[in-house]
């Protein structure tokens, strides 16, 4: 019997050792082995959380409609982004007609919600810009009547008081030139137009 147990004392002793391993590698967290390796696997929560956040991300941008009139192909209402500009516009409408006069277009104006863009035609008269807007009233009883010198025609400027024909095209030139105004302040930088012209006006004007 001792010499049994002598005789096979390295395998027995072997396979203790063998099995003290297992034991130790086994009771080892599997989560600390992930974060020695430099990652771990999300939770559900946090999986849920970067779908949304993916969600919100890929959102697409406000809608709006604007209707363009004149020399396009397919003159109507149409839906587009917020952040488009005119060029988008006349594309979306087919393009422009033979004849159109791109000398008084701004391509690149943005465009806003309710807006008419009309397009005039080579030697149209009355209308030398091709922004306008069909709605002069705000939803806000205070700005009731009052004109958006933002989209305002050529006719609906000539409206306010102190403003002719002349002074009309050089707030048309200025906004297509500089850009939208910020506020109705901003219209005395246009040439022609003092502070005694402004105070004539300025209750009968606002900026969107």
């Amino acid at each position: 019997m001792i010499d049994s147990v002598k005789k096979y004392k390295w395998f027995i002793l072997g396979s203790c050792v063998l099995a003290i391993g297992l034991l130790i590698f086994i009771s080892s967290p599997i989560t600390d082995k992930k974060e020695e390796d430099g990652w771990t696997i999300p939770s559900e929560e946090q999986q849920e959380t970067e779908g949304t956040e993916e969600k919100i991300v890929q959102e697409p941008d406000a809608k709006i409609l604007v209707d363009v009139k004149g020399a396009v192909k397919n003159p109507g209402v149409y839906e587009v982004m917020m952040d488009e500009r005119v060029i988008n516009l006349i594309e979306k409408a087919g393009g422009l007609k033979e004849g159109a006069d791109k000398g008084k277009i701004n391509f690149a104006e943005r465009l806003i919600d309710e807006m008419v863009v009309y397009i005039p035609l080579i030697g149209e008269e009355g209308e030398n810009a091709i922004i306008s807007s069909s709605v002069t009233q705000s939803s806000n009883s205070k700005d009731e009547g009052k004109i958006n010198i933002n989209v305002a025609s050529l006719d609906e400027l000539q409206n306010l008081p102190g403003i002719g024909p002349s002074k009309a095209e050089a707030i048309i030139a200025y906004r297509e030139d500089s850009g939208l105004f910020q506020t109705i302040e901003d219209l005395k930088l246009v040439t022609g137009i003092g502070d005694k012209t402004f105070e004539k006006l300025q209750e009968r004007i606002i900026v969107k």
